[in-house]
């Protein structure tokens, strides 16, 4: 061999090295992914990059000599051909949890023909200002790994990322001449964030710690590049005229407006609004993004949602249209690229006010493309359909689906599936994408997986054919009972609309009839006892240690219980109606007992734990003072919230280990007692002293520092048997 020869051989070899080398380097974020999720399959799942069809998102799947090569455009796309391949022929459903286990099978399951799936959107969002205040304010970045991988395997490219929001806002405000006492004390609690975020309210269970800002930057950071990794556009906030009433004490002649009482609040939490047209608004926006894009970088699309569930300073059209025009221009001014993400949450609740003159005013003022629409609450009101679709700017119709964390079973599958390829169909070209704008995640998982896969759907879907498929991967096998299951629950629970407020009376204020307030309404359109034969059905399958199989086993039987409690009260309510003591006090004891045995399967499942949720907020602490503020910030937002006139109470009520026994069972045994004690003297029940009483007990509980188990205690499935057993009989003569 000459030396040309060799030369030549040498120069392939290094630029094939190298080419090889940049291969391996470009697929490493989704190989990462693969090994997080599914580490036994390494070096048989291989990625590919290919061309977008037309423009649109693609993915492929093709079994070669034992591999399975998963192709797309983008590491996003690639990553939802991972997920197909592990719903469709690995039959596991991969969990939004870090706790719970994905199960594969031994043996590496092959694709014998080729798949090719294209999106019928672009854009798929994620998230809502609520969810980082009743899921994520304790998480770490284990938790957030998990998460951003269930995102991109479900072909979200578009997720809500305001975390360490308030670290810059604290270097703006000291620029603007605030001091730490000010900006601290301007911030609210951390769960209590994403309302101050909205400028809904200040100060409340502040002031914020300082290391909750130092810790929350350096999380944002890991956050965002890891998004960025597997190619989404995290959604920055922008400033949208919420600023401190101390800054008046700087700035004495700036416009400033109060935007008014919100929830139930007293006037010291308020909220300021800087009028657009004030010079100092511009320079706050420069400043802000400036100092955000520093920190975290930029994708050019930013929140900011002025107006929410707030009066604005004047309702006229003119007003409005120059409210979002300075907006804009303010974000353009430093992001000329910027593009304004809008949610719509306001022309739904509000819409006596937000007339489609004011609407169009407010949305058509910025220019075209340039701001982009949330339609928020799709499953119960499209708000594209009575504004002519957002008046041709573009929008995402978006599935909201929890309010508050609160664990109920509901969700309307086939209407979502309707409505989705209508909007699909007949949306206009401005419908850019789907997206989820959940405020909790604890409850329903099957109506998110529906939504984002939907997105990648050719047409119309066979649900019942959908859900037998989820009915496989829940328990990792074809399983008749499972598929029963949730074939009966598809048409029971799964069928009507979410509604605000929706809980079981378990965790609703204690009374002989109603539901005590707004917030908890157990109201349910199916027959308890078809529930009942649903978690039957799942109790006959094969005992597995499968987490998902698990959850379900826990969620429909606390479903179960929770409705049978509404037949106990009642029986008591009657007694207590005939005067008959003695049947008040064996409806008592049935009622207590309930309470006991929901904890009990509760207490199973990780996702179900009281404990796990307080132990988090506490870990957040750098000393011992900053640890009893978070647990107090923790308990106080899933039980009285806040509010002078209590009116939110138990809005993010949920059933939860340790919740149900020492807050729920304890509102409910005092009310008991009260009512016997005065029907066994004779007496009018009195309401208002009872009512004093449970306020001063709700008070107290959230400034408690009780111990509950952060990990699950016993079987689902063998606590599950004994439970039905139990109760089987009862329901069933109802």
């Amino acid at each position: 061999m000459n030396r040309s020869t060799i030369l030549y051989c040498f120069i392939f070899l290094l630029v094939a090295g190298n080419a090889c080398f940049a291969a391996q380097k470009n697929t490493d974020p989704i190989q990462a992914l693969a090994r997080r999720i599914a580490p036994a399959y390494e070096g048989r799942l291989v990625f590919e990059n290919i061309a977008a069809d037309s423009g649109r998102d693609v993915f492929e799947l093709e079994g070669i000599k034992g591999k399975v090569f998963i192709r797309g455009n983008d590491f996003n796309s690639m990553a939802v051909g991972l997920n197909h391949y592990l719903k469709y022929y690995c039959h596991t459903s991969v969990s939004w949890f870090k706790n719970d286990a994905v199960v594969l099978p031994v043996v590496m399951p092959g694709v014998a023909q080729k798949i090719r799936q294209v999106a019928r959107v672009k854009d798929r969002f994620f998230l809502n200002y609520c969810t980082f205040g009743y899921t994520m304010p304790w998480w770490s970045w284990s938790d957030w790994e998990r998460c951003i991988d269930w995102m991109a395997l479900n072909g979200i490219n578009m997720p809500l990322s305001i975390t360490g929001e308030e670290a810059v806002w604290y270097k703006v405000w000291k620029k603007f001449g605030l001091t730490d006492a000010q900006i601290l004390g301007y911030f609210t609690g951390p769960a209590y964030l994403p309302w101050h975020r909205m400028a809904n309210i200040d100060h409340w269970e502040g002031p914020l710690p300082t290391s909750w800002l130092e810790n929350q930057v350096a999380l944002q950071k890991k956050i965002v590049a890891r998004e960025r990794d597997l190619n989404m556009t995290p959604v920055l906030p922008a400033f949208a005229g919420h600023v401190p009433g101390a800054i008046k004490t700087k700035f004495p002649d700036a416009k400033i407006t109060r935007l008014g009482k919100w929830g139930g609040f007293t006037e010291d939490y308020e909220s300021n609004f800087l009028d657009p047209f004030d010079p100092l608004f511009k320079k706050i926006q420069q400043s802000f993004l400036s100092e955000q894009t520093k920190v975290f970088g930029t994708n050019h699309v930013y929140g900011a949602d002025p107006f929410n569930e707030v009066t604005p300073p004047s309702w006229t059209p003119d007003y409005l249209a120059s409210v979002s025009k300075t907006i804009y221009n303010t974000m353009a001014d430093v992001d000329p690229k910027a593009v304004w993400l809008q949610m719509s949450w306001l022309f739904y609740i509000d819409r006596d006010k937000w007339t489609n003159e004011r609407i169009k005013a407010f949305v058509t003022a910025v220019p075209q493309n340039k701001m982009i629409l949330l339609d928020y609450y799709c499953e119960n009101t499209e708000v594209w359909k009575i504004t002519d679709g957002f008046f041709k700017q573009p929008y995402l119709w978006c599935y909201l689906g929890n309010f508050g964390g609160n664990t109920m079973l509901v969700g309307n599958l086939n209407e979502v599936e309707q409505r989705m390829e209508n909007a699909f169909n007949n949306g206009g070209a401005n419908l850019w994408g789907i997206g989820s704008t959940l405020e909790g995640f604890d409850m329903n998982p099957m109506m998110y997986d529906y939504v984002f896969e939907k997105a990648w759907s050719a047409g119309p879907v066979d649900v019942n054919k959908w859900v037998d498929s989820w009915a496989e991967r829940r328990i990792g096998s074809n399983d008749e009972h499972v598929k029963k299951a949730w074939q009966i629950l598809l048409k029971t629970v799964y069928a009507p609309k979410d509604h605000l407020g929706a809980a079981t009376l378990t965790n609703a204020k204690p009374g002989l009839t109603g539901h005590g307030n707004w917030t908890t309404n157990p109201a349910i359109d199916y027959k308890n006892s078809e529930l009942l034969e649903a978690w039957h059905q799942l109790l006959q399958a094969n005992e597995k240690t499968n987490a998902n199989y698990n959850f379900d086993v826990v969620d429909v039987g606390r479903q179960v219980l929770g409705n049978y409690f509404s037949t106990l009260r009642d029986e008591f309510t009657d007694s207590f109606n005939k005067k008959d003591i003695a049947g008040m006090e064996t409806a008592r004891k049935q009622m207590l007992a309930l309470f006991d045995d929901e904890d009990r399967l509760l207490a199973t499942h990780s996702s179900f734990l009281l404990g796990k949720w307080i132990g988090d907020a506490r870990r957040l602490g750098v000393t011992a003072q900053e640890k009893n503020y978070y647990e107090k910030d923790a308990r106080t937002i899933i039980t009285i919230w806040g509010g002078k006139d209590r009116s939110l109470n138990d809005y993010a009520n949920r059933g939860w280990a340790g919740l149900t026994q020492s807050f729920y069972k304890q509102r409910w045994a005092m009310f008991l007692d009260a009512v016997i004690s005065s029907a066994k003297e004779n007496k009018t029940f009195d309401e208002k002293a009872f009512t004093t009483t449970l306020n001063a007990f709700e008070d107290g509980w959230v400034l408690r520092h009780d111990k509950f188990s952060a990990v699950p205690v016993g079987s689902s499935m063998a606590v599950g048997k004994a439970l039905y057993d139990k109760y089987a009989v009862l329901i069933n003569k109802e």
